[in-house]
């Protein structure tokens, strides 16, 4: 199954939900204000964002559409326009390819967004393309976590770092760093699931960069921000937060093969225009896909 047919059956429930929550609302040959003020409101409703809702209104409005076609799917075609527009220069497509020198990523997220699966992920897709990857299990605050990782690496056959529950976990990515310079293209830094409101822990995140620049003063080379998409609007405030402490460089966005609206994806693109990696689409080893945005586009509204 490619990338594209991923995509529709990841967003299936979404998509699905989203289109005919437009017809509901376009039950008429014509687009009125009040169709437009409604149009709005449901985007709102769908975590599209105000900003990027307002935009689009703005857009159907002076696009005068001919009554003669069909009225939804000349929405749906603003829409995939106006998302594939935003979203196209966000996209990374280096970001799996083959390293000539050590790249030093550090992933990070709040618990429950599926992070260290997602590490896993990112070291079977990197391993493919050539590149030797290493694994850093900093995430001391749960053994469950290190475990976790631990699997992963069997799994994918890859080495890991790791020390016992309760070791500094700064400790542990400088020791794997270092180890990472023999021979490695990748390391994959797993930290611990940080509340963003929580300064000490934010701390202990930072201390992890601090440290990895003691090894290369450019590292962290990526900072990829890990996100659920379930979680809604709260996303945008984990953007906010984690940003302030290290400049993030990427996003990954998981959980969106449930039925979440990937709408949050567009409001986040839109407020802070951060480099999309990829989107999980699941929980199998092939279920994480580098991000396209106009495959986005066409699996968001459910057409081919």
């Amino acid at each position: 199954m490619g990338i594209f047919e991923k995509f529709k059956v990841g967003f299936k429930k979404s998509a699905i939900t989203f289109t005919s929550g437009l017809r509901d609302i376009i039950v008429k040959k014509e687009i009125d204000d009040n169709n437009l003020d409604l149009i709005e409101e449901y985007l709102i409703k769908s975590d599209v964002g105000v900003s990027a809702a307002s935009e689009i209104k703005k857009i159907i409005s002076s696009e005068k559409i001919d009554p003669k076609k069909n009225i939804i799917n000349e929405i749906n075609l603003i829409l995939k326009n106006y998302i594939i527009n935003l979203m196209k220069p966000l996209e990374n497509k280096i970001f799996f390819n083959k390293s000539d020198s050590l790249k030093i990523i550090l992933i990070s997220g709040v618990n429950g967004v599926g992070k260290t699966t997602t590490i896993g992920k990112i070291g079977k897709i990197l391993k493919a393309n050539k590149n030797k990857v290493l694994l850093s299990a900093c995430d001391t605050f749960r053994a469950a976590a290190i475990e976790q990782l631990e699997n992963w690496a069997k799994k994918i056959d890859v080495e890991i770092i790791k020390s016992n529950q309760g070791a500094d976990p700064a400790s542990v990515a400088y020791k794997a760093i270092d180890y990472a310079k023999k021979s490695f293209n990748h390391v994959l830094i797993d930290t611990a699931g940080r509340l963003q409101n929580k300064k000490n822990l934010m701390d202990e995140y930072k201390k992890i960069a601090n440290v990895a620049k003691k090894i290369d003063i450019e590292a962290p080379h990526e900072v990829i921000l890990i996100l659920d998409a379930t979680t809604g609007q709260n996303i945008l405030n984990q953007v906010e937060e984690f940003n302030k402490i290290i400049p993030i460089t990427g996003l990954i966005m998981t959980k969106l093969d449930s039925t979440a609206k990937g709408g949050i994806l567009i409001a986040v693109a839109k407020k802070y225009k951060l480099p999309i990696i990829a989107l999980g689409l699941g929980e199998k080893e092939d279920d994480l896909q580098e991000f396209d945005a106009e495959k986005f586009a066409n699996a968001f509204i459910e057409t081919d």
